[in-house]
């Protein structure tokens, strides 16, 4: 059976949006070099390097997304024909394994290449090119960046041997297919009227989307639950942004982290602005015995400070779970590969934006309005005048209309099948 590259199922990957400047570029260049006299004996000599694809255009960018939601009433037949594509894959014998033992990035050789060529070509992040196989060429770098950001990987174009792109790679075609239908579930179950204006948090993928009128205004990294403090899916609508909030400690938090950092540093509540209450009535932390778990059952407050750990912004929604969405002073997070790190709630990349855009209906609280209020430090509330629907869902496995499949790491084990990476 012949294999059906997932680049041609969907025969818009090449001019999805996608400029096509470097191949100008790379002809621009040819030409400049064969129009001075000077040159030209040099760059006749150096054709052999430019066919084997070093330096020449590839036909893959990195950008695998589009301006449609990944979560949409389409999704579910665009993973279906995502299991399609997978389906012939795996029949076909699915791709080889990629032996890794040193990194491999652009300008090196090695025969682990021809093979990393191979697995590219596969799963449809590249087509097959000329020239020495055993060279990662700007071909090879591309492909491997498309490979990356399908699989939320910073797209940096370097494999190493323990390096999470190698491991992703290395998943069997047959899990990603069984990833694809247990997600194909996930999805339809999703796939019904979402709202005019939405926001979707993908935990797996620590990814926001803001939709309005079916397109997306933003996307946004998250931070998200750690595998032993997870964040609930649910279904909710965002009611209040909160500037310059106060943040008062879940009992869990002051159990498991409070309690140990004032046993080590005494100074760790001054510091941060750490209050402690027991209904109006502020208690002393000296007169507390950090040696037991006493004080759980105090309220600890933190005040409105460049330290807080919700940030500038805290954003409400009904949750039994009593979880919510925040800004955040700790911003190199959302830089990470591995964004599993708070204790339930939702850190917001560029939370400016995010609140803009859902108070854009609410009268009085235009841009101005809120960069004063962030810049004020002053305790305000903005009641959301047309509430927007929020959705924490868990999907490790989708595609879109350009036939792009993408997938993320089942960090809370839901998926029920060993395609863990970590």
């Amino acid at each position: 059976m012949k294999i059906r590259s997932l680049a041609d199922t969907g025969s818009a990957a090449t001019d999805r949006g996608i400029s096509r400047r470097a191949l100008l570029i790379g002809m621009g260049g040819a030409a400049s070099l064969v129009a001075s006299p000077s040159l030209a004996q040099q760059f006749a000599l150096d054709q052999t390097e430019w066919r084997d694809g070093f330096d020449a255009s590839t036909p893959f960018q990195t950008q695998v997304t589009n301006n449609r939601p990944s979560l949409n009433s389409e999704t579910p037949a665009y993973v279906e024909q995502a299991l399609q594509n997978y389906w012939a894959i795996v029949n076909s014998g699915g791709w080889p394994t990629v032996p890794v033992s040193q990194t491999l990035k652009i300008g090196a050789s090695d025969p682990a290449v021809a093979i990393l060529r191979r697995r590219l070509e596969v799963s449809g992040d590249m087509t097959p090119m000329g020239g020495n196989p055993n060279s990662f060429d700007s071909f090879v770098d591309q492909g491997v960046k498309r490979f990356q950001a399908r699989h939320g990987v910073r797209a940096d174009g370097v494999v190493s041997p323990n390096g999470e792109t190698i491991a992703m790679m290395n998943v069997p075609a047959e899990l990603r297919l069984r990833q694809l239908e247990t997600n194909l579930i996930r999805v339809r179950a999703m796939s019904g009227f979402l709202g005019d204006r939405y926001v979707v948090t993908n935990v797996p993928a620590a990814e926001i989307e803001t939709v309005d009128g079916g397109i997306i205004h933003s996307r946004h990294a998250a931070v998200v639950g750690k595998i032993d403090r997870q964040t609930p899916l649910l279904t909710t609508k965002i009611t209040t942004i909160r500037f310059n909030p106060y943040w008062t400690a879940p009992v869990s938090i002051i159990k498991k982290d409070i309690i140990p950092m004032v046993r080590k540093d005494p100074g760790y509540l001054a510091r941060y602005q750490i209050r402690i209450f027991q209904g109006q009535t502020e208690i002393d932390p000296t007169t507390i015995d950090w040696s037991t778990e006493e004080a759980a059952k105090y309220m600890f407050r933190q005040e409105p400070n460049e330290l807080n750990s919700m940030g500038a912004v805290k954003i409400d929604f009904p949750s039994p779970e009593g979880v919510y969405m925040h800004d955040t002073p700790s911003k190199t997070l959302f830089g990470a590969n591995y964004r599993f790190e708070s204790s339930g709630c939702v850190r917001v990349q560029n939370v400016r934006e995010y609140v803009s855009w859902i108070l854009r209906n609410t009268p009085e609280w235009g841009r101005n309005r809120i960069e004063e209020a962030l810049r004020s430090g002053e305790r305000l509330d903005a009641s959301v005048a047309d509430t927007v629907n929020l959705y924490f869902t868990y999907v490790t496995a989708w595609a879109n209309s350009d036939g792009v499949v993408q997938f993320r790491d089942d960090i809370y084990q839901r998926d029920g099948i060993d395609v863990a990476l970590r």
